[in-house]
């Protein structure tokens, strides 16, 4: 579920900004693009997410 979810955010929010920047842009929005784009967005979120330590830090005082 963590996964499809990611893909489904990716997918709204990549799609979201295809639209406004075509848009600012004055071209054709195209849809596929932005699902293009979402995917390896998408990966690179799960990356980020399997690099970063859920365990809290331990404090140390000096």
């Amino acid at each position: 579920m963590h996964y499809i979810m990611t893909l489904f955010w990716s997918v709204l929010l990549v799609s979201m900004l295809n639209y406004v920047v075509s848009s600012v842009q004055n071209v054709d929005f195209v849809f596929s693009h932005g699902i293009i784009m979402s995917i390896p967005v998408a990966i690179m979120v799960m990356i980020i997410a399997a690099i970063i330590p859920n365990e809290p830090v331990a404090k140390t005082q000096h």
